[in-house]
């Protein structure tokens, strides 16, 4: 199925179901947030990496308008829907200020491991330990998905979006544990670095060890 969407690109990568709170004050957005109100249809958020629109993005739907000011900036919340891919960007669009892109929606499978979430989940707690983070997420344990975790794994944008079109939980899954694996041991060699660090210049007890 392929069909036409305006779109906001922005320098993030929206996951499906996340919520995402947009200030919006550009002329052009303010016009693409109105008709998508008006005309109860969502829009597509492609990421910009490197300063460059990407083939893939989020179609996401107006949840409220929370705020609107008198200068007519809007603070507005969405809802990521599903992933598209770009086939065609319409640069033009008669008395619009925006612009669109002709997209198709890739199949996403959803199917899970259980043994493998909770690796994952294991290894993202044990993270946010290390670095001393509090995280809490909306869902029970057992109903959290990749993309609830996505941005809370110490990713780069790039590997953001690498997520992002990845359309089988399990690989989705497993990319983020291969992720954690990774960056646990470097981050908790940091944090005794920052250890040492502290306890330079200050009176200790030391032993000479056996020799």
């Amino acid at each position: 199925m392929t069909n036409f969407i305006p779109i906001f690109p922005l320098g993030i990568v929206v996951y499906p179901d996340e919520q995402l709170n947009l200030h919006i004050f550009e002329p052009r957005y303010k016009q693409l947030i109105k008709d998508c109100i008006a005309e109860n249809k969502p829009f597509g958020i492609p990421a910009v990496i490197d300063k460059k629109m990407v083939e893939y993005g989020t179609l996401v739907e107006i949840v409220r308008v929370e705020k609107t000011y008198d200068n007519g900036e809007m603070d507005v919340v969405t809802r990521g829907i599903k992933v598209f891919r770009i086939l065609e960007v319409i640069r033009s669009i008669p008395d619009k200020m925006f612009t669109g892109a002709i997209v198709s929606y890739p199949e996403n499978h959803f199917n899970s491991n259980t043994r493998l979430q909770m690796q994952v989940l294991q290894a993202l707690r044990e993270l946010h330990h290390i670095l001393q983070i509090s995280k809490t997420f909306k869902k029970a344990d057992e109903e959290l998905i990749a993309y609830d975790i996505a941005h809370h794994a110490g990713l780069s944008l790039h590997e953001e979006y690498e997520v992002l079109h990845l359309f089988q939980e399990l690989q989705r899954l497993e990319y983020l544990k291969r992720h954690l694996l990774k960056v646990i041991p470097v981050m908790a060699e940091m944090e005794r670095l920052k250890d040492r660090v502290k306890l330079n210049g200050h009176f200790r007890n030391l032993t000479a060890g056996d020799i």
